[in-house]
This record gives C-alpha cells, sequence and structure tokens, in this order.
C-alpha cells in the first residue's frame, strides 16, 4: 500500500511538471486560429541600447516576441498596395517601398519623411477584416519613434468611422487624443498591434520624428487579414 501510494506521488508531480513545462498559449490555442508566419530581416544590433531618454517607455526585456495567434485563412493584405502621406516628396526613398516587401534596415530599403507629425496612409482598396498591423519604422539603430498613432477607417479622409488600434501620444501633440499606450525601441522585430478584426479598408500611421533626430521613417508596413464578411 505505502509502495502505491508513493507511486501516485510521483506520478502526479511529474504530470504536474508536465502541464507547467506547456506554453500558456498552447493550453488555450483556438483551433480555429494559427500563429501568424512573418519573415523577419537580420538583426542590426545587439544588446540593451542606451542613452535613450523618454518618459514613456516600456520595459525592455530583450526577450523575442513569441507567436501571435490569428483565424485561419488570414492573409497579408498589403504588399504592393498603394500608398499616400502627408509629405508627398520623401526626403529619401519612395513611397513604394512601404509595402514593396523588402524589410532590411541597411541604406537604400527605408522612406524618410519631414520632421514634424507625418503619416503614411494604405489602401488595400477593399474592407478586409483586419486581424494585425506590423510596422518597422526604422530598425538599423535603436530608436524611439515619438506620438505613434495607428488609426484604420472606410473612410480616405479619417474624418468619419475612425478606430485607434494604437496611440503612445501620452500628451496629445498629434491632436489626435491621449494615447494610453508605452513607447517602445524598434528593433528588427517590428511592432505588431492587434487589430482585433476591425473592419476598414484604409490604414493611417502618424509619428512625430524620433529620439536620434526630428525625422520620420518608414521601411515596411505589413497588414494582415482576410475578407470582411
Amino acid at each position: 500500500m505505502v509502495k502505491r501510494v508513493l507511486f501516485c506521488a510521483v506520478a502526479l508531480q511529474i504530470l504536474i511538471l508536465a502541464v507547467a513545462s506547456v506554453p500558456a498559449h498552447s493550453q488555450s490555442q483556438d483551433p480555429n486560429k494559427e500563429a501568424l508566419k512573418l519573415q523577419l530581416p537580420k538583426p542590426m544590433f545587439i544588446g540593451t541600447p542606451r542613452n535613450i531618454r523618454t518618459l514613456n517607455l516600456e520595459a525592455v526585456t530583450g526577450k523575442p516576441r513569441g507567436p501571435f495567434f490569428v483565424p485561419k485563412g488570414t492573409k497579408l493584405l498589403s504588399a504592393g498596395k498603394p500608398v499616400s502621406s502627408s509629405d508627398m516628396q520623401p526626403v529619401i526613398g519612395e513611397l513604394k517601398f512601404i509595402t514593396d516587401g523588402e524589410k532590411s534596415g541597411e541604406d537604400g530599403y527605408f522612406v524618410e519623411f519631414g520632421p514634424g507629425k507625418q503619416w503614411v496612409q494604405i489602401d488595400l482598396q477593399n474592407e478586409f477584416s483586419l486581424a494585425a498591423i506590423l510596422v518597422w519604422h526604422y530598425h538599423a539603430q535603436a530608436r524611439v519613434y515619438r506620438d505613434i498613432v495607428v488609426q484604420v477607417s472606410d473612410d480616405k479622409d479619417f474624418v468619419t468611422s475612425v478606430t485607434t488600434v494604437f496611440n503612445n501620444d501620452h500628451d496629445n501633440t498629434a491632436g489626435l487624443g491621449l494615447g494610453k499606450d508605452k513607447e517602445y525601441i524598434e528593433t528588427n522585430e517590428g511592432r505588431l498591434f492587434d487589430s482585433k478584426g476591425i473592419k476598414a479598408r484604409y490604414i493611417r500611421l502618424t509619428s512625430g520624428g524620433n529620439t536620434s533626430n526630428d525625422m520620420n521613417h518608414y521601411v515596411e508596413v505589413e497588414v494582415y487579414g482576410a475578407p470582411a464578411k
């Protein structure tokens, strides 16, 4: 009897350890969802960045982002789609770079816009149910971009039917409302914004300079989703 009790206790402990070793996202995985498959560019800097001064910075963990789950059938919608901007004559690069699929952090792969508040806008040319928006501003150097606001709409002028997906403009410098999200350091992973199935045609991304200079930059923007039902 004593041996049987000991055996059961050991078996129970092994079971507890096995369950604990399974990632949380695997335990709660929705059978109707799958991990979003991303192709990331190579890292351009290594280690924890220093001397970046900002009052609203999220904690830097150094850990990879981990999987992000989206409804099955989710596809990249933004590839080759037309891009417009508040600055239609970039200082460096061309607007088409933003949706051309090239995500390298090297020179020749990014667009540079003038200082102050600037925005870029992608026309998906149809309404979609949006699962995720992934943005690379600039990742050859550790930077924090200021006053990032990500919005979606069916109105190309963003006057009506506007939904804000992300806003870290904590003092409303851009005039789009007070943001409660944190600022973050740009890396080769880009920044993924959960758009939670919002239906929209247009994506507009606003920024206001960065911690290295007053200019605004984009390497690539990827929008993922599926046809709106």
